[in-house]
């Protein structure tokens, strides 16, 4: 009693609810995709899989777009934060059906590539892109202003309604087809748009932003989109891969596994999130931003060292318990993956660091060493093993020279002063 006291007398800050409900989004989504492993089993999760990973990237692509209005919601104010808003919700819709009508077009191509089982779960997949594009624009905004509790609100939504709608289809009417992952992925997306500001949308003619203030904002899309590349070729590459290279029984034992070992990645992202809006203000108002960054990588060194021992010590239990004995064989390699992730992630933090100051110099380097992992596992897929091995170097090299890179800035910094 005493303790819950403690804990009701303290006022939780708006910083401290959304990594809460970051954490609880996430869990969420464990959640998804595990029940989704145990039920679908092996082949049939490798599709849903595919689904899975479609919708990372697309994350990604929209990341950019979010990415973007944050730090200028930040920056910009009045007139010019509302004539720049209305601008960049256009430029994302547009973008968004673009894309979306290219999926729908090249379903039966995408099919084949993957080999899934159906190309209708890529048709209704297309269909939701554009929903998805307006969702990460309005969560910018929130991002930017730090309206914590409505960002929180918009990922609760479309985490909730995913896993209730997909997972009422499967388990009580008994349908476990592939279109069945992807219409309740698209549902979500409708839900996700919730707490939703319809006045900031306006398609028709608005002010022009004056030179310099577009010239910023092109520099920082164009990085940011490059950056957002490079996290789609590390982070889901491997799966797609080992999709083309391996059967279908293999690549949703793999699925299991990378779901299992990106835990550390999607804890990292939550921090970045939060790392954006700090450093652009700190950097505006002419104050030091190493601290941040200092903050929360220790917080992703402490998590990755616990869960990278947790899997040394007990991988056969976490994968039992989280997926069952159907994917079992994995086991050995889990400890494997989650040093991978690890070191991903702690460099993802440096290279969005850097982002957020205009230095590009992290993004390009991100940029080769994803190529370079992609290079590996395309010359060097003759297990599962070797293709985890392969992301273990290319990942190990990336956060080396990240380091590197960071100290020569200090140094060359000191000179300056």
């Amino acid at each position: 009693m005493q303790l819950l006291a403690i804990v009701k007398s303290r006022k939780i800050t708006p910083e401290q609810l959304f990594m809460l409900s970051v954490l609880v989004v996430n869990g969420g989504n464990y959640l998804y995709n595990l029940i989704l492993g145990r039920v679908l089993g092996p082949a049939q999760f490798a599709d849903a899989a595919v689904l899975i990973t479609f919708l990372l990237v697309l994350s990604f692509i929209a990341m950019t777009f979010q990415l973007v209005t944050a730090k200028f919601s930040v920056l910009f104010e009045g007139d010019t934060f509302k004539s720049f808003v209305a601008k960049i919700y256009k430029q994302s819709f547009l973008v968004g059906v673009v894309l979306g009508i290219l999926i729908v077009v090249f379903a039966s191509q995408l099919q084949s590539v993957f080999n899934t089982s159906s190309s209708n779960m890529f048709v209704i997949f297309g269909c939701g892109v554009p929903l998805y594009f307006l969702m990460s624009v309005n969560r910018g905004t929130y991002q930017g202003k730090k309206s914590y509790k409505d960002l929180s609100i918009t990922y609760q939504g479309e985490m909730l309604s995913r896993l209730i709608i997909t997972l009422a289809i499967i388990l009580l009417l008994g349908i476990k087809a592939s279109w069945v992952i992807a219409l309740g992925i698209l549902l979500s997306f409708v839900f996700g748009l919730y707490p939703f500001k319809t006045s900031q949308i306006n398609f028709n003619k608005t002010l022009n932003l004056n030179e310099t203030h577009s010239k910023q904002i092109k520099r920082f899309f164009l990085l940011t989109a490059f950056y957002e590349l490079t996290q789609i070729i590390i982070n889901n590459s491997d799966i797609l891969l080992v999709k083309h290279y391996f059967e279908s029984y293999e690549a949703g034992l793999y699925a299991s596994l990378a779901l299992i070992g990106r835990i550390v990645y999607f804890i990292a992202w939550m921090f970045v999130m939060l790392l954006l809006p700090a450093v652009v203000e700190l950097k505006k108002e002419g104050k030091e931003t190493a601290s941040v960054l200092f903050k929360y990588v220790g917080y992703i060194a402490i998590i990755s060292a616990i869960i990278v021992i947790g899997c040394v010590l007990f991988p056969e239990l976490i994968i039992t318990i989280l997926f069952g004995e159907a994917y079992i064989d994995m086991a050995p390699l889990l400890w494997q993956y989650a040093i991978a992730t690890s070191m991903f992630a702690l460099s993802n933090i440096f290279a969005y660091y850097y982002l957020s100051l205009d230095k590009y110099v992290p993004v390009i380097i991100s940029g080769v060493f994803g190529m370079l992992q992609v290079v590996l596992v395309v010359f060097y897929h003759n297990s599962l093993t070797e293709v985890v091995h392969m992301q273990i170097v290319a990942m190990v090299l990336l956060l080396i020279i990240q380091l590197v890179f960071f100290r020569l800035e200090v140094v060359r910094q000191k000179r300056l002063v």
